[in-house]
C-alpha cells in the first residue's frame, strides 16, 4: 500500500484520537456511580471480616417508640483498620426490624433482623473513608400495632 507523507500523518492523528478517546472513556468509567459501588468491604459482616475487632462507636442515639419511649440504642461503628462504617443496635429480645447504614456518596446497606440474639444486632459494612456516614434502625414487637414500634437515627460522622 502506498502512503504519502500527508496520509501517514492523518492515520497517526486518527490512531492518537482513538487511543485518547479510549483513555478518556476508561477514566470516566472509573469515576462513574456504577463503579463507585465496588468498594472494599461493602456488604460484608464486620465481625466475620475482622473489621469489628478494632471498631469504635462514633455516634449513638436512642431508638424511641412514640407510645413507649426509649426502647433501645443505635450506634454507628467505625473501623479505622478497614475504613468502614456499620450500624449496631441493642433492643429487647422480642423485637425485630431493619438496620441501615448510609455513606454520603449514595451507597447504603440494609439488614433485616429477627428477634433473639440477646437483642444485639448489627448490619453489614460500607466503606466510608474520607466521607460522612450515618445509621438508622426500625424496631417492632407484638405485631407492631398500637405503638409497638420505634425508630432511631444516628448523627453523621465524617472520617
Amino acid at each position: 500500500m502506498f502512503f504519502t507523507r500527508r496520509s501517514r500523518f492523518t492515520v497517526k492523528l486518527r490512531v492518537v484520537a482513538v487511543v485518547t478517546g479510549a483513555v478518556t472513556a476508561a477514566a470516566l468509567f472509573a469515576g462513574s456511580p456504577a463503579n463507585a459501588q465496588a468498594k472494599p468491604y461493602d456488604h460484608q459482616d464486620p465481625y466475620k471480616s475482622g473489621c469489628g475487632n478494632s471498631a469504635r462507636v462514633v455516634k449513638s442515639a436512642k431508638i424511641k417508640s412514640r407510645a413507649n419511649g426509649t426502647v433501645g440504642t443505635i450506634k454507628l461503628m467505625w473501623s479505622g483498620k478497614c475504613k468502614t462504617n456499620w450500624t449496631e443496635i441493642k433492643v429487647g429480645t422480642t423485637m425485630s426490624g431493619t438496620i441501615s447504614v448510609y455513606a454520603r456518596d449514595g451507597r447504603s446497606d440494609s439488614f433485616t433482623y429477627k428477634a433473639g440474639n440477646g437483642g444485639r444486632h448489627w448490619g453489614d459494612m460500607i466503606w466510608a473513608n474520607n466521607m460522612c456516614a450515618w445509621g438508622s434502625a426500625s424496631v417492632k414487637w407484638g405485631g407492631g400495632r398500637g405503638g409497638q414500634n420505634g425508630s432511631g437515627t444516628t448523627g453523621q460522622a465524617c472520617r
